[in-house]
């Protein structure tokens, strides 16, 4: 369950600013103040839960005698129809906040449900990243869904972890000159990832002094090499284009690390509805 911290309070909070404005005026015209209630939210497809903890405090947040009664956990699957959970107290403060909750459950669930795929699909044989490639804003949240998903994290940002890219290998002159640099540099306490191309790359990175490889775009019979080449004396992770249908493939050459893009940027918000009982 994540800790909601200020941070991930200030998140909702601006949510429900974007949302609200300056009021309901649906809701504001149509219900009575003083109006008690009981919704149920209900899974249209089976899911794993992520954010039932965001959810939850969303609503708080317009009223603290919002009151929940939960029938799933964070990381359980859900069946589809199944109810995750009932939300009980003023009807003018949940449908308030029934948007934006629902926003960020519906976006974790997805990301969570489609992270267990690929954990399930790799069967152990490697573990399964994140990236970078998160919604603005809310990248604490796309993160710990993945968790929940039964995947880990890569680097949180720029400043708690080094990958040595492309980009800063040609500002640098070589491989080896920008692992140099780190080196001599850098905190000692950080390992050091280098971005390859090929196996030329990966046996520079290597002498180097490099900690970890990212093999990117590879196909699996060159990711294959590698892991002959780097002969446990790094880790290895493969990166670009990596999706269900090739992800065991990629598993079964030997990399410790499989890093999925589209955990993050491109998850599909899963069915979840809000119902008022009458």
């Amino acid at each position: 369950m994540i800790e909601v911290s200020l941070p991930l309070e200030r998140i909702m909070r601006e949510a429900l600013e974007e949302d609200l404005g300056a009021g309901d005026l649906t809701t504001d015209l149509v219900v009575d103040p003083g109006l008690k209630g009981t919704a149920s939210v209900l899974a249209g497809e089976e899911l794993v839960l992520a954010g039932i903890t965001v959810f939850s405090r969303t609503f708080e947040i317009l009223s603290t005698e919002t009151r929940f009664v939960y029938s799933f956990r964070d990381g359980e699957k859900v069946p589809a129809g199944g109810e995750i959970c009932r939300v009980s107290g003023s009807v003018t403060s949940i449908l308030k906040g029934e948007r934006t909750a629902l926003n960020f459950l519906q976006r974790m669930c997805g990301i969570a449900t489609l992270t267990r795929k690929f954990v399930e699909e790799c069967g152990g044989m490697a573990r399964i990243l994140d990236t970078r490639k998160t919604a603005p804003g809310i990248r604490m949240l796309d993160k710990h869904a993945v968790k929940i998903g039964g995947g880990f994290n890569h680097r949180f940002g720029l400043h708690d972890g080094i990958l040595i890219k492309y980009n800063h290998i040609a500002a640098a002159g070589s491989i080896s000159k920008a692992v140099a640099r780190v080196k001599l540099n850098g905190p000692h306490t950080l390992k050091v990832e280098v971005e390859v191309a090929d196996l030329a790359g990966l046996e520079e990175a290597i002498a180097a002094g490099a900690d970890a490889v990212l093999l990117d775009k590879m196909n699996p019979s060159l990711m294959r090499e590698a892991v002959e080449i780097a002969d446990r004396r790094v880790l290895l992770e493969a990166s670009g284009g990596v999706h269900l249908g090739n992800v065991r493939e990629i598993a079964e050459t030997g990399v410790d690390l499989i890093s999925v893009g589209a955990l993050t940027h491109s998850p599909r918000a899963m069915d979840i509805s809000l119902e008022l009982k009458s």
